[in-house]
C-alpha cells in the first residue's frame, strides 16, 4: 500500500504540469502561513501566544476563540496580520448561497451563462465589507483583551501599543481586512494555476499547523505522572487512542465518498434530422450532502448565549447567570444534548436550501429522462425528496457522532485539546475532504497524461 503511494507521488513529480502545479501550490501555501506569523504592527502578539499557551492544557472543549483560532491557523493567537483567516470569505460564499434559495434575482442569475462570475464578484465584495466589520470588531476586543467582559479573562498585559487609538482602530482594520483579501486572492490563484480547492486548501494546512502542538501536548500526556508516582496513562490508553483515530478517519472517509446512486433512464428523442438514442445512468446522492457546515453552524450559535452569559455573571455578579453560563458549557450534558440537536437540524436544513429536487425533476423531464418505476414530474420530485431525507439522516448521526467524540475526550477523559481535536470534528472532516479532492484531481491529471502518452507516442511518458 504504501509503495503504490510512493510510487503515484513520484509520477507526479514526473508530470512537467502537474509538477509545476504542484510547486506553485506549496509555495502559495508557504506564503499564507506567513500571514498567521507576521503580527500586525502596534500589538504585542507575544503576550497573547503565552496567554493561549498556558491555557493549552485546560480542556474546555475549545470554544468558540479556540475553533476561530484553529481555523485562522493560530493567527488569531499571534495578533497576525492574518487574523481574520479566511472566514469572511467563506461566510459571504455562504450567504450568498442561502440568498439563493429565497431572492429570485439570486436563483436565476445561479442558472443564467456567465451568472457564477458575477456572483463571484458578489462574493468579493460582500468579503470586503465583511472583513471592515468584523476587523473593527477584533481590534476592540483586542483593545479590551483583558478588562472586566474582555474576550482573555486573566491576561495581565495590554495587547495595544499605539497611544492614538483613532490611528490604532484605523490601521488594524485595514490592516487585518488586507490580509484577508490578500488569502482570498491567493486561494483563487491554487484553484486556476495549482492543485486541489485553494480557500480549503489555505485552512486544511491551517489546521495542519496544529500538529506539533498536538504531538507534544500527546507526548507530555503520557509523561504526567500522578500524585503517587504513576503514570496516568499507560501504553494500554495509547493504543485506544491510536485504534480510535484510525477507526475515525476510516468512518470519515467511507461516509464522506457514500453516495445512493438513483438509476436514470433516457429515451430516444428527435433534434432537428437528427435521432439520439437513449442510454441509462444514475444521479449519485452523497449521504454527507452539508458537509462540515451543521458543525460550524451549530458550534458557533451555541456559543453566543454562552458568551452572553458569562459577561453578564462577570458584570453583575448574578449566581444565575453564572449557573445557567455552567449548564451551558462545553462538554456538559446539556450542551451535547443541544449540540446534537442542532446538527441535525442544520443538515436538515442546508439540504432544503441547497438541493432542488423541483428543478431536478423538471430538467430530467426536459431531457426525457425519468428514473424506472416513477412517473416524471411531481411523482419524481417526491421519490427524491423522501430518498434524500432519509439518508441525510444517516448523514447527520454521522456528523454528529463525530462532532461528539473530541468534546468527550477534552472534557471527560481529560485529553488535551489540541490533541483531541484531531479525533473528529471539523478538523478532521475539513482533513479529510480536502485531501480526497486534492487526490482525486492528481489522479485526473495522472489519467489525462497516461491517456495522451499512450496515442502520441505509443508509450508512457515515464516508467509508471
Amino acid at each position: 500500500m504504501f509503495t503504490s503511494i510512493i510510487n503515484t507521488l513520484n509520477n507526479c513529480f514526473k508530470i512537467p504540469e502537474l509538477k509545476s502545479r504542484i510547486i506553485f501550490t506549496m509555495i502559495v501555501l508557504g506564503i499564507c502561513r506567513l500571514t498567521s506569523l507576521v503580527p500586525v504592527p502596534g500589538l504585542d502578539g507575544a503576550a497573547l501566544t503565552r496567554f493561549f499557551d498556558s491555557k493549552a492544557g485546560q480542556n474546555s472543549g475549545g470554544g468558540f476563540l479556540g475553533m476561530y483560532s484553529m481555523f485562522t491557523g493560530g493567527g488569531f493567537e499571534h495578533c497576525a496580520i492574518g487574523s481574520l483567516g479566511i472566514m469572511p470569505y467563506i461566510s459571504s460564499t455562504i450567504i450568498l448561497q442561502l440568498l439563493q434559495a429565497v431572492v429570485p434575482f439570486l436563483s436565476k442569475l445561479a442558472r443564467e451563462e456567465g451568472g457564477r462570475t458575477k456572483l463571484i464578484q458578489y462574493g468579493r465584495v460582500l468579503t470586503l465589507f465583511l472583513c471592515l466589520g468584523q476587523g473593527l470588531v477584533m481590534a476592540i476586543g483586542w483593545e479590551h483583551a483583558g478588562g472586566n467582559g474582555g474576550m482573555f479573562q486573566g491576561l495581565e498585559s495590554n495587547l495595544v501599543l499605539i497611544p492614538n487609538r483613532f490611528w490604532y482602530l484605523l490601521q488594524t482594520t485595514v490592516i487585518l481586512s488586507t490580509g484577508t483579501m490578500l488569502l482570498m486572492w491567493l486561494g483563487e490563484q491554487i484553484t486556476d494555476r495549482g492543485i486541489g480547492n485553494g480557500i480549503s486548501l489555505i485552512i486544511t494546512v491551517g489546521i495542519l499547523a496544529r500538529l506539533p502542538q498536538a504531538g507534544r501536548g500527546l507526548v507530555d500526556m503520557f509523561l504526567t505522572t500522578g500524585p503517587l508516582g504513576e503514570h496516568q496513562f499507560n501504553i494500554f490508553h495509547l493504543v485506544a487512542l491510536v485504534l480510535l483515530l484510525f477507526a475515525v478517519i476510516a468512518g470519515v472517509v467511507a461516509v464522506t465518498q457514500a453516495e445512493r446512486k438513483i438509476p436514470v433512464q433516457y429515451a430516444q428523442q428527435m433534434r432537428g434530422r437528427k435521432m439520439y438514442s437513449g442510454g441509462s445512468s444514475f444521479m449519485p446522492l452523497r449521504v454527507n450532502y452539508s458537509g462540515v457546515m451543521p458543525v460550524i453552524f451549530a458550534s458557533a450559535i451555541l456559543m453566543v448565549p454562552t458568551m452572553i452569559l458569562s459577561f453578564l455573571g462577570r458584570t453583575y455578579h448574578w449566581k444565575v447567570f453564572d449557573e445557567l453560563s455552567e449548564a451551558l458549557s462545553t462538554g456538559s450534558f446539556t450542551y451535547l444534548l443541544l449540540y446534537g440537536l442542532m446538527i441535525l437540524f442544520f443538515s436538515y436544513f442546508w439540504v432544503a436550501t441547497q438541493f432542488n429536487e423541483l428543478q431536478i425533476a423538471d430538467d430530467l423531464k426536459k431531457n426525457n429522462g425519468y428514473i424506472p418505476g416513477v412517473r416524471p414530474g411531481q411523482a419524481t420530485s417526491n421519490y427524491l425528496h423522501r430518498t434524500m431525507s432519509r439518508i441525510t439522516l444517516a448523514g447527520a448521526l454521522f456528523l454528529t457522532i463525530i462532532a461528539v467524540i473530541p468534546i468527550i475526550l477534552a472534557r471527560q477523559l481529560n485529553i488535551p485539546q489540541p490533541v483531541a481535536q484531531f479525533f473528529g470534528g471539523t478538523s478532521m472532516l475539513i482533513i479529510v475532504g480536502v485531501m480526497l479532492d486534492t487526490m482525486r484531481q492528481m489522479e485526473s491529471h495522472l489519467l489525462m497524461r497516461h491517456y495522451d502518452g499512450f496515442l502520441k507516442k505509443g508509450r508512457l511518458k515515464g516508467r509508471f
